[in-house]
């Protein structure tokens, strides 16, 4: 069981140092879902600024306008231009962190739209990063089936998974206010999951 919040108001008490020497490690996470109040973009958030030090930048996925994909549309207008953004925002990365919503058992449409349009432009989507892949729900599930359907295709789209963890009951486990988790279990795999990155 978890406790975090969906905006950090105070740091970590536990920071994880960067590994490189001399050089400031660029993190970048986002949350697989366009909810203003995505507790996956807040989970994501949350583990990646657990790197002492790291420039971390947290994508909003409502910033990339993309169509719904076809081929048609594709003919019409060519590549997308926010989703050539995206591949370009994941690129700057040295890792990345990213927490998965379900949606009914698979990813929300607004993030596998914008997915189909980057993999027509690169397929290597995420540029062989290390990547931590995370997922969370308000149930006890923790967008488990998602997260397995992530992990299982990363390699066909250029992202080096170091490790995972899906969060269950997240609003039971995770204390908003304090940005923290109740369940120091479930912290300390946090903490080990970024520290392979």
């Amino acid at each position: 069981m978890l406790k975090y919040t969906v905006a950090l108001k105070q740091p970590a008490k536990e920071l994880l140092k960067i590994k490189s020497e001399g050089n400031i490690m660029k993190i970048v996470a986002f949350g697989a879902s366009t909810s203003s109040t995505s507790i996956n973009k807040a989970l994501a958030s949350y583990a990646a600024h657990l790197i002492e030090g790291a420039d971390v930048i947290v994508l909003d996925l409502n910033s990339y306008k993309v169509p719904l994909f076809s081929e048609d549309k594709e003919k019409e207008i060519g590549q997308a231009d926010d989703a050539k953004t995206f591949l370009a925002d994941i690129a700057q990365a040295d890792a990345l962190v990213i927490s998965f919503a379900e949606h009914n058992g698979s990813y929300s449409a607004a993030y596998k739209n914008l997915f189909d349009w980057a993999t027509r432009i690169e397929r290597n989507v995420f540029a062989n990063k290390p990547a931590v892949y995370l997922s969370t729900s308000p149930g006890p599930g923790g967008a488990q089936s998602v997260l397995a359907a992530a992990r299982g295709s990363a390699q066909f789209f250029g992202a080096d998974v170091q490790s995972s963890i899906s969060v269950p009951n997240f609003y039971e486990n995770f204390d908003l206010e304090a940005g923290a988790f109740k369940n120091q279990d479930i912290a300390e795999q946090i903490n080990q999951a970024v520290s392979k990155l």
